[in-house]
């Protein structure tokens, strides 16, 4: 069973995301809070703990939850083969996958630590289609 591993938010783009409780997922925006929600194609992003496993395994101090700036750490579900489109019950919301990796922009604070960053490879983004909550233990289903 795919499932949220983590939550995370930061309030200035460009910062390392730290885990909270829960999250409030809105249509239209992403997740209230985070600064990288507006009405976009990229409202939330989603990096798989097996992804983040990868870079963890070369480094000498331990990748917390937000570190890549993913919004939902999840485990159990390879996210970057789901094709644009794609709509996933996660928690209380659903959602649609509208981009595969990213391009790394200048002075990213993760590459700068670990000297890779897994997101533009493996992290996926989705925009809101139902507003719902979303915490640590939700299941995630591809529907």
């Amino acid at each position: 069973m795919a499932k949220v591993k983590a939550v995370c938010i930061s309030e200035k783009k460009g910062e390392q995301k730290y885990p909270v409780d829960s999250v409030e997922l809105k249509i239209d925006h992403g997740i209230a809070g985070d600064a990288h929600a507006g009405n976009w194609h990229r409202q939330v992003s989603l990096l798989a703990a097996e992804s983040v496993e990868k870079v963890q395994k070369v480094l000498d101090f331990q990748l917390k939850s937000g570190a890549f700036a993913e919004n939902i750490l999840t485990e159990g579900i390879e996210l970057f083969t789901l094709p644009i489109g794609t709509k996933l019950q996660i928690g209380g919301a659903t959602c649609e996958v509208t981009q595969i990796g990213k391009e790394c922009h200048q002075g990213c604070a993760i590459r700068e630590l670990a000297g890779d960053c897994v997101m533009p490879r493996e992290g996926i983004f989705v925009k809101v289609l139902r507003e719902g909550t979303v915490k640590a233990g939700d299941e995630i289903k591809v529907i």
